[in-house]
């Protein structure tokens, strides 16, 4: 396997995970029960899950309203897909 799809199935993984996340906030937010903190939701984003996060704003309309939820996906997804173009390009 190429470092760029190792990198890719890692994003994939930690995107499930950030998509559990997000819909589990937004099952909580509804039952007005105890809920998972901005920042972990845009750190996971960040760090390789920013096509879950994404997904997970469109299809289950979490945080939706929130501009810097959007902004955060976007900036990971840029440099998420900048790592894995790097990596297949440089191996």
């Amino acid at each position: 396997m190429t470092p760029a799809i190792i990198c890719a199935c890692i994003f994939g993984a930690i995107s499930l995970i950030t998509f559990i996340l997000y819909a589990v906030d937004k099952r909580r937010a509804r039952q007005k029960k105890w809920r998972i903190p901005e920042a972990t939701l845009i750190g996971f984003s960040l760090l390789g899950g920013a096509v879950g996060g994404y997904l997970a704003m469109l299809t289950v309309r979490h945080k939706t309203k929130h501009w810097y939820f959007h902004f955060f996906n976007i900036l990971g997804l840029l440099w998420q897909i900048g790592l894995i173009v790097f990596l297949a390009i440089k191996f």
